[in-house]
């Protein structure tokens, strides 16, 4: 007579429980801050892919997500926006270094607000007055940072620029400084610009020798070691590199 109720429960319960195995699966990715437009929907798309996986994005500056690993935090991925980060990954022994692949490139590009009057033709015009703040990446925390000093450097400009640099923590950063007139003018990758087109506006395309590619790596303490190679492999897939390339990025 009470047995029916309490299948019922059981019943119940067991659902409960499948429902909770099936969305138990999380892989977690921490990538640049560069990339987190396309690897936002490169998520979307291995998620659907493969069902009952959660992946969950971490972005910021390459060198500060890799101190977090370092330091302990979850992390299944690591996709830096520049090959000294994963060098430095690779030498704390927190990524396997077998799984490191460059899937991506991009280009340092200076910008300025959208409804600016000023134009710059050249690196040099930022010693003009009229320029007073320029955003910059500092080049001992992030990759963009450290291309811009290379490209400061090469022009003669690295010093002399430092009065007037507001450091930004990340590439979006720097590319909301300019993008809210904070700034007269601003460092970001090129495909960060093409974010906020109608806000920001590429004065200047700066010329490098080596290109600014983008190496991914699992970590060498992930807990789900198939999916994280089977999410590198899907970024590196026709249709990942279709995602990246919409989004601006060259190839590798």
């Amino acid at each position: 007579m009470f047995k029916r109720p309490r299948l019922k429960l059981a019943f119940a319960v067991a659902l409960m429980f499948a429902a909770s195995v099936a969305h138990a699966t999380d892989l977690v990715v921490s990538a640049a801050a560069s990339l987190t437009n396309a690897f936002k929907e490169l998520a979307q798309s291995f998620e659907q892919q493969n069902p009952g996986v959660k992946v969950i994005t971490n972005f910021g500056a390459s060198d500060i997500l890799l101190r977090q690993i370092v330091r302990g935090a979850p992390a299944d991925v690591f996709a830096s926006a520049d090959q000294a980060a994963m060098d430095k990954a690779v030498a704390e022994k927190a990524v396997n270094p077998a799984t490191r692949k460059n899937f991506a490139a991009n280009q340092i590009v200076l910008i300025v607000p959208h409804d600016s009057k000023l134009q710059p033709a050249a690196l040099a015009d930022l010693s003009q007055p009229g320029y007073q703040r320029i955003a910059l990446g500092n080049p001992t925390s992030v990759p963009f940072g450290r291309y811009t000093k290379t490209a400061l450097e090469s022009a003669g400009l690295w010093q002399q620029l430092q009065a007037k640099a507001v450091m930004a923590e990340n590439v979006r950063t720097s590319l909301d400084y300019v993008a809210r007139g904070e700034v007269d003018a601003g460092f970001v990758f090129a495909t960060d610009a093409a974010v906020m087109p109608d806000k920001v506006r590429v004065a200047i395309r700066i010329p490098s020798d080596s290109p600014a590619t983008y190496p991914i790596a699992a970590t060498a303490g992930n807990r789900h070691k198939e999916l994280a190679d089977k999410f590198i492999a899907h970024v590196l897939s026709p249709a990942g590199q279709a995602v990246l390339a919409r989004y601006g990025f060259l190839q590798p």
